[in-house]
């Protein structure tokens, strides 16, 4: 691994696992009801330096995916096959917590399935998967960027618990108090 490894353009880049989530990610956002999609965007209920805090980490989220983008895989390194199983374990927790939000009304807040571990599952997938794509290309660059988006985004997720707590009360309240942020992480 390197800090920052040679970066092309080329067939067998970062942008193969990228793609790998954004093709289903998308085509699920086209067709799934619109007050879901909807939901799972919104923004209400914010303060404003969640708000900022969330842009702030976009630059780096978005650093990082140019980075992973522009750079060679390499089949033969070890770092490859561990950013692979990260990146699918993180692929693996989105889906499933995608399809957990889904199946939920729109009204009502998500507690059953990955929901009964972590009260922000799509968030550590995507972030493992991130995480997982720097490994995967061996750029050290890339992973340090993913983690400045990381805390960050921390943020966004504290402005998404006290939105969902303004809209649903006391219900997500015992959630709260009962369902880790962050998996096993407090």
């Amino acid at each position: 691994m390197e800090f920052l490894p040679i970066m092309k353009m080329g067939w067998f880049n970062g942008w193969i696992p990228i793609l790998a989530f954004y093709l289903p990610f998308g085509f699920l956002m086209l067709v799934w009801p619109k007050e879901i999609v909807k939901k799972l965007y919104a923004v209400s209920g914010w303060s404003k330096t969640e708000r900022i805090m969330s842009l702030a980490g976009k630059p780096f989220a978005l650093t990082c995916l140019g980075l992973v983008i522009f750079t060679p895989l390499k089949l033969g390194e070890g770092y490859f096959w561990v950013g692979s199983g990260i990146y699918l374990v993180g692929f693996i927790v989105m889906f499933i917590a995608l399809f957990n939000y889904r199946n939920t009304p729109a009204d009502q807040p998500v507690q059953h399935g990955l929901y009964r571990y972590s009260r922000n599952p799509q968030w550590f997938g995507l972030m493992l998967m991130f995480i997982g794509s720097a490994v995967m290309v061996g750029s050290g660059l890339a992973l340090l960027c993913m983690l400045g988006a990381i805390i960050f985004y921390h943020f966004r997720i504290l402005g998404e618990e006290r939105a969902c707590l303004a809209a649903y009360g006391e219900p997500y309240q015992a959630f709260l108090d009962r369902v880790p942020r962050y998996f096993a992480l407090p």
